[in-house]
């Protein structure tokens, strides 16, 4: 295995975790914003105002992105098996 190819699975791995994970951080970093602006807002500083509703958006993001994050996840699994058949790794 050369550099190069080592580079670009690591490259095509990330991408494709990347791409994954991104809407769920984005919305719970978006809820914690908009949290933290409502507590400095209203002066109160009570931690569980802000962890409740980043969880909460998180698992509602989950489930409603579940069936693109598993189709995102299953095209990139049938990609590095049919690079790794073409390749006689298998």
């Amino acid at each position: 295995m050369t550099v190069e190819l080592a580079s670009w699975l690591l490259q095509e791995t990330l991408r494709a975790v990347l791409w994954a994970a991104a809407p769920i951080l984005v919305g719970a970093l978006l809820v914690g914003l908009t949290i933290s602006v409502i507590q400095t807002a209203t002066q109160i500083n009570d931690q569980t105002l802000v962890f409740v509703p980043k969880i909460i958006a998180v698992l509602v993001l989950f489930s409603v992105l579940f069936p693109w994050i598993m189709g995102l996840l299953i095209e990139f699994t049938v990609r590095m098996f049919d690079f790794a058949a073409r390749r006689g790794a298998l």
